[in-house]
């Protein structure tokens, strides 16, 4: 059973975002130090897998094989520069479909547990969301992060309105993974 998981959300926590959604391999930008972030969480032994709404697909913006390049490409070069992504479990429907898979709903995150046989209460997910924090609790995931690189001003707000918060907010992935090594190692 995999104990050292740790859930990453793509967009605004690898990558930068965009209201315009991230359509091919050349709108992806990597954040600055989201390499190096996912380079010592694999260092340390953790295990990360992304958890990522592609709702693009959905919107016929972009095709399943295209997003599939992203994310191919994605983890040659995370690999490249000595991190590694196990597998990455996407949502590709609209935000109104009613579809375990989207988050908040845990649906992604139950099928990388069954995949990986993974000890949730063990596992942390990160994402710049209220969502991804949302998605993490549902889940019965034993932490929560959230990266200030994204959404996470609306988000912290949105959170805070439901009494709901994460465990740890950090600037961005690479703080993320020091905290998450200091403290789940």
């Amino acid at each position: 059973m995999l104990r050292k998981v740790v859930f990453l959300d793509r967009d605004g926590t690898i990558n930068k975002d965009s209201p315009n959604y991230i359509k091919n391999w050349e709108e992806f930008k990597f954040l600055p130090r989201s390499l190096n972030a996912i380079k010592q969480l694999t260092l340390n032994g953790f295990t990360t897998i992304v958890i990522t709404n592609q709702s693009a697909v959905a919107r016929m913006l972009i095709s399943l094989q295209e997003l599939e390049q992203i994310h191919t490409m994605m983890r040659k070069m995370i690999q490249s520069n000595g991190g590694k992504i196990k597998d990455v479990f996407y949502c590709p429907h609209m935000p109104d479909d009613d579809c375990d898979c989207r988050k908040p709903q845990p649906g992604l995150i139950h099928q990388a547990q069954k995949k990986y046989h993974i000890d949730l209460s063990a596992a942390i997910m990160v994402g710049d969301s209220d969502r991804d924090i949302v998605c993490a609790r549902n889940a019965g995931c034993g932490g929560a992060v959230m990266v200030k690189t994204g959404n996470s001003r609306k988000a912290q707000r949105r959170l805070a309105e439901k009494g709901s918060a994460p465990d740890f907010v950090a600037v961005d992935l690479y703080d993320a993974s020091n905290w998450i090594i200091n403290t789940h190692a």
